[in-house]
């Protein structure tokens, strides 16, 4: 199997917005087929990188989402997610 790679730091302090911005420029870039062939696989490489980083942030807020609860009276309250 292989090892997936490391997100660099760069990727990582973006916010999901963000990211998938920059992912969608890429996106667009590679559709319109006008660059070098190195600079595509460079760019396809970090779109990769950047979805996983999407995929990531979506993640956590959908945790944060189901961590909302609802007491026996029918209150709603929160409840601590874990997400380290």
């Amino acid at each position: 199997m292989a090892k997936e790679p490391t997100v660099p730091k760069d990727i990582l302090s973006l916010s999901f917005e963000d990211a998938l911005k920059e992912l969608e420029a890429i996106v667009q870039q590679l559709e319109r087929g006008q660059v070098k062939l190195d600079e595509a696989i460079g760019a396809y490489e970090r779109g990769a990188l950047l979805k996983r980083h999407c995929e990531q942030k979506l993640a956590e807020a959908r945790m944060k989402v189901e961590k909302i609860v609802f007491a026996a009276d029918g209150t709603v309250g929160t409840q601590p997610a874990d997400l380290g």
